[in-house]
């Protein structure tokens, strides 16, 4: 679905793609960044978020937390970012963002809190009073006073399942009070997740019960004095709909597959973000009518369902006009993806080494693959600015002249 997308709205990524795979500055196996791209959507969801008086903290997993991504959206206004987990936001400190919020959807380990209140984020979320403590009394120990944001819950709210976990809703009041009482934090708001989803019969974003758990409880919170409460409420975040959330009261959310223009809304409708993300690989060898493709990133986001799936291969040489369009099957959910297969039986010039391009909704992190920022898109001139893990270091890189204990580990430049 986002091939098409990307085809119909960002033809110059798919094809400074494969120029730069066929000169070998893009590796297989690799998320190409298309930094101009992403640059305008961080600054339109900036914009939006300005004007509506709300805080925009970054989701960078999707795309394995890539550094230059980290500084393209820095530059572009958005200045901090949500860690999903620790090591989500350490990855993002050394890419040049703020910490704006961590600890959610996942708690800190209770060893790892002094590293957790050495990034100094702005907000902390904790899912009960053992965490709550935890939290503070690292920060205490840093010399900080740690805003907490409860996480909180209440029957029918949705939750992805294994996601489950936070304060009774209907307890906020005291829970707000035992948070100040500890010290090195105090209370500040409130969050769940998702508050908003894609509803695929209206053909938009609409909101879900969470977030009127969160009104609710912001509402318990001004009741008993409190003049301020942050209401963060992440998901499925666009410039398009964050008047909805504004208009609900919050007052944070976490732009991350808008950033690409990658979410379910940007797949049936052209906001204002544009596609900025393909997953790069390569035809390695053929058998029986079908191109085997290198894998190790071929993890699709199963948010849109998991239908059939088509890339383009485009001969070496050769560019758009001479790429084919092929289904392909990719690895059961349950394998290891160390290739996909292409149905090349109508395709009889595909040959090993040829490009293979796909558009489908990523999630880095949880994959081997590798990312790579491309500038200059738009200029006409793309180039690789780095080439990074999925954990947003660099791969280590061998010569014919290193021997293991001399390899270097530099970052890519």
């Amino acid at each position: 679905m986002f091939l098409e997308l990307l085809r119909r709205r960002n033809p110059g990524l798919l094809a400074a793609a494969a120029h730069l795979h066929q000169s070998g500055d893009l590796p297989a196996n690799c998320y190409a960044l298309d930094l101009d791209t992403v640059a305008a959507n961080a600054a339109a969801i900036r914009r939006e978020a300005d004007r509506l008086g709300l805080s925009a903290y970054a989701m960078t997993k999707q795309v394995g937390r890539n550094p230059d991504f980290c500084r393209t959206i820095r530059d572009a206004g958005i200045t901090e970012a949500v860690g999903v987990d620790l090591q989500c936001a350490v990855a993002d400190h050394l890419g040049g963002l703020g910490i704006g919020h961590l600890g959610h959807l996942v708690q800190i380990p209770r060893h790892e809190v002094s590293t957790a209140a050495a990034l100094t984020p702005r907000y902390w979320t904790v899912f009960d009073d053992t965490k709550a403590t935890e939290a503070a009394t690292a920060s205490a120990a840093a010399g900080r006073e740690q805003p907490l944001l409860a996480r909180i819950e209440a029957p029918g709210d949705r939750f992805y399942r294994g996601h489950e976990g936070g304060y009774p809703a209907d307890q906020i009041v005291a829970v707000a009070e035992r948070l100040d009482a500890l010290p090195g934090a105090r209370f500040a708001g409130v969050t769940s997740f998702p508050t908003q989803l894609f509803d695929p019969a209206a053909g938009r974003v609409v909101s879900t019960p969470n977030l009127d758990t969160l009104r609710s409880a912001a509402a318990a919170l001004r009741a008993a004095g409190r003049t301020h409460v942050e209401l963060n409420a992440p998901g499925t975040t666009s410039a398009a709909m964050l008047a909805m959330l504004a208009e609900a009261g919050a007052t944070q959310v976490e732009p991350g597959h808008g950033l690409t223009g990658t979410t379910p809304w940007h797949a049936v409708t052209d906001l204002v973000e544009e596609p900025a993300v393909l997953y790069v690989s390569e035809v390695s060898h053929l058998w029986s009518g079908r191109a085997y493709v290198f894998g190790g990133g071929l993890y699709v986001d199963p948010v849109l369902g998991l239908g059939g799936t088509r890339a383009l291969i485009v001969p070496r040489g050769g560019g758009l006009d001479d790429a084919y369009l092929v289904d392909v099957e990719m690895p059961a959910p349950e394998a290891i993806d160390y290739y996909a297969m292409a149905d090349v039986s109508a395709a009889p010039a595909v040959a090993p080494g040829d490009t293979v391009l796909f558009g489908f909704r990523p999630q880095a992190f949880v994959t081997r693959a590798l990312t790579a920022g491309v500038t200059g898109i738009r200029s006409g001139d793309p180039a690789v600015s780095g080439v990074y893990a999925a954990d947003g270091s660099a791969p280590l890189r061998l010569d014919s002249t290193d021997t293991p204990a001399t390899a270097s580990t530099e970052r890519a430049s």
